[in-house]
Formats: structure tokens, C-alpha cells, sequence
């Protein structure tokens, strides 16, 4: 605590600098999300193809393509995604990129289905003292050991 009470800023053990960085998805997730928007997909075209949406442009199919697109548009960043731990942040980056200061977290909890990380990629769920939160995802060893750091180290502080 400082001299009025507040608790000092959390910091980790990484030097000035220091980027520990990886995937935010799991492989296998990567390859679900995949196969599922190909499903999606090669349903949709069967659909089209046996005349089962109509022979002109409609709403309904527009509609169907707006959802594939947007789709597509989640699997590109889920493949894209990397979170990141430095000394100062964590960041994510995203259809739009999530970032906060390691110094202004107030809460962390780490969640994970232990037995299902290959699949299931742990989050980091964090909000700051302004109550701002985002969850931040973790595939990679290293930054799953940050995670777990940052959620010990704010328990206890």
C-alpha cells in the first residue's frame, strides 16, 4: 500500500522490453472454426445450386452472405490472433486490438478447463481500477505462465 492506502501498481518479472508472445487459439480450435465455416459454406452453395434459395436475388440470400462473410471475417483473426505480455501490458490483437496497462489491472481471473487446453484455449478475464475489462487468450506455454503470474501475483496483492 502506498501512503494513502492505494494498493501499489502490479508488476511482473520481465525485463524493460521483454515480449512474451504466441498464438491466442489453439491449433485444434483454429482448425474447427475452419471446418466449420466450410460446412457452412458448402451447405450454403448446395442450397444456391439446387435452386433452394430462389432463382433471383433475395433478402434471405443476402442475408445468407452477410453471415458467411462475417463468418470468414472471424476465422481470418482467430488464425491472426497473438496475445502478448510485456512488463507493462497485455495486449491482444483482434478484429480490434485489446490492450491494457499491467499497472492498472484490478482484477484478473484466470479461466481454463484443465485436460481441454488443447482445444479450449485459458483466458485471461481482466479489468482495470476504471472498470474497463477484455479477456485476452493463451495457446502458448509461455504466455499461459504470464497469465497464471498475473492472476497469483493480483490475488495476493
Amino acid at each position: 500500500m502506498d501512503a494513502k492506502g492505494w494498493p501499489l501498481p502490479l508488476q511482473l518479472d520481465l525485463e524493460q522490453g521483454q515480449i512474451v508472445s504466441g498464438k491466442a487459439f489453439t491449433v485444434s480450435f483454429r482448425v474447427l472454426a475452419l471446418l466449420l465455416i466450410e460446412g457452412v459454406a458448402w451447405w450454403a452453395y448446395v442450397l444456391w445450386s439446387n435452386g433452394k434459395l430462389g432463382t433471383s436475388v433475395t433478402s434471405g440470400q443476402l442475408w445468407l452472405l452477410a453471415a458467411l462473410v462475417l463468418m470468414f471475417i472471424t476465422v481470418f483473426y482467430v488464425f491472426r490472433s497473438v496475445s502478448s505480455v510485456s512488463s507493462t501490458h497485455l495486449k491482444q490483437s483482434w478484429i480490434w486490438n485489446k490492450e491494457m496497462l499491467i499497472s492498472d489491472l484490478a482484477y484478473v481471473k484466470l479461466i481454463r478447463l484443465r485436460g481441454f487446453d488443447w482445444l479450449i484455449a485459458p483466458r485471461l478475464y481482466a479489468r482495470t481500477h476504471g472498470g474497463k475489462f477484455a479477456s485476452f487468450y493463451a495457446s502458448t506455454p509461455a504466455v499461459l505462465e504470464q497469465f497464471e503470474k498475473i492472476s497469483s501475483k493480483l490475488s495476493h496483492h
